[in-house]
């Protein structure tokens, strides 16, 4: 059974930045495509960004595009998202998220097989 933990949400001012930790235990990380997804209060939980298993290949929602980058070290079985220049309308729960096809990248919710407990964060204007 995979495992996802995330951790590094919390309350920051716009502007501000954020380094999101999600750390995966009891498989197989490097085979895995990881992403994070947010979900605010009353919406969908959509995609944010994905990465490939060698880190290379990525994608990037047009909302965070610019201002995040993700990344992953599968060394130390963890995937990164830095956010900077933060929003208010950044403010959600992020969750990490592992998907067993290889192929996929920027899919829906469903497409994903594991999923961590999710961080909030809150930006405040």
């Amino acid at each position: 059974q995979v495992r996802l933990v995330e951790s590094g949400g919390g309350l920051v001012q716009a502007g501000d930045s954020l380094r999101l930790s999600c750390a995966a235990s009891g498989g197989s990380f490097r085979r895995y495509v990881m992403a994070w997804f947010r979900q605010a209060p009353g919406k969908e939980r959509n995609l944010v960004v994905g990465v490939k298993w060698s880190g290379a290949t990525t994608y990037y929602a047009d909302s965070v595009k610019g201002r995040s980058t993700i990344s992953r070290d599968n060394a130390k079985n963890t995937v990164f998202l830095q956010m900077n220049s933060l929003k208010p309308e950044d403010s959600a729960v992020y969750y990490c998220a592992a998907a067993l096809d290889r192929s996929l990248l920027d899919g829906s919710s469903y497409q994903y097989n594991y999923w961590g407990q999710g961080t909030q964060v809150t930006v405040s204007s």
